[in-house]
């Protein structure tokens, strides 16, 4: 794990990216801010609050308990993911 400062950082923001998207972790250390994991997004990271998340599943569960829900086998679902 590489560990660097918000100033070394700044000074070579594009490298670290560069590394980090090559699989290399880069852990950069802040006195003010705390300290962060640069990592890069997957197609499996979601772009969602908490929050958001559970709403979805708050309005999930609602059509269901409305009749509005569909069964499906386990296969159907795997197709529709794509696994």
């Amino acid at each position: 794990m590489l560990v660097i400062s918000g100033r070394e950082f700044r000074a070579n923001q594009g490298l670290y990216l560069g590394l980090a998207a090559s699989g290399q972790d880069v852990l950069l250390k802040s006195r003010t801010s705390g300290s962060f994991k640069i990592v890069p997004i997957t197609e499996d990271d979601t772009l969602m609050s908490k929050k958001e998340y559970f709403a979805m599943i708050d309005r999930s569960l609602q059509s269901v308990r409305e009749g509005k829900g569909r069964k499906m086998t386990i296969e159907q679902v795997n197709e529709i993911l794509g696994i």
